[in-house]
């Protein structure tokens, strides 16, 4: 219950931080509604060499996790923000678990994340989406989970390079290639033959399509499967990571 209560402790702090200035939730989803908004009707006169019946049930689920990615892989800025100003420090004189200190951020980065994805989901069904309710949940389970493993390894990225100018560079990066590899915007199955066995190294391009196949209700599919593992192991790896780091900056 102790660990419970400091996760609390934290999560209660960066919430508070988050109300007083809501900017950054709005900035958030603004993106991928932009997205949905203007680049979904492009895809209505294509959906046919794609094989997709609906073009809103193939692209919802692919900014569901370019969200939980790309927004989440911006939480530690914050983080550097809190070490500048002492905050780190503070809490690390105190008895509170390390993993208390890291999970009670992640918590307020997947409950952001879970707001923006209803708000994703919610307008995706207004412009004629068509997706199980259960499909729907289990594709926002798995983009929770990604979310929690990118804001991991973001607030570890930021104890580990204390430096928004060190770390930005760096995320910018890793996010081109997996914006490219992950057929969030376009199936990889339109792409040369190289780029597709390319595209099977990224684990986020089978995340991507595991939550289509919940979308349209496909539940048995290999996809699903690799899907639901890749987005575990990433998240016990950077949860791993990010908890490494907290206990290093207390040595």
């Amino acid at each position: 219950m102790t660990f419970v209560r400091e996760s609390f402790i934290v999560f209660r702090r960066q919430v508070r931080m988050n109300l007083r200035n809501p900017a950054w939730v709005l900035i958030g989803v603004m993106q991928p509604v932009l997205y949905l908004v203007l680049f979904g009707p492009l895809l209505k006169p294509l959906v046919d060499d794609f094989g997709v019946e609906n073009p809103y049930t193939f692209l919802v689920p692919g900014l569901l996790v370019q969200l939980g990615m790309f927004g989440a892989f911006f939480a530690g800025f914050g983080l550097i923000g809190e070490w500048r100003e002492g905050v780190v420090e503070a809490e690390r004189v105190t008895p509170a678990s390390r993993t208390a200190l890291l999970v009670g951020r992640l918590s307020r980065d997947v409950a952001q994340l879970f707001v923006q994805a209803l708000i994703l989901v919610g307008l995706g069904f207004a412009m004629g989406m068509r997706a199980p309710a259960g499909g729907v949940v289990i594709g926002v389970l798995l983009t929770l989970l990604v979310g929690g493993a990118c804001a991991a390894a973001s607030n570890a990225l930021a104890l580990t390079t204390k430096s928004e100018d060190v770390m930005a560079p760096v995320i910018n990066m890793v996010m081109m290639p997996v914006l490219l590899l992950s057929g969030i915007l376009l199936p990889m199955t339109i792409g040369p033959d190289w780029l597709q066995r390319v595209s099977d190294f990224m684990p986020f391009r089978w995340i991507v399509d595991a939550v289509r196949d919940t979308f349209t209700g496909d539940f048995g599919t290999s996809q699903l499967m690799w899907g639901t593992t890749w987005a575990v192991a990433l998240f016990g790896l950077a949860l791993w990571w990010g908890t490494a780091v907290f206990r290093k900056e207390n040595a």
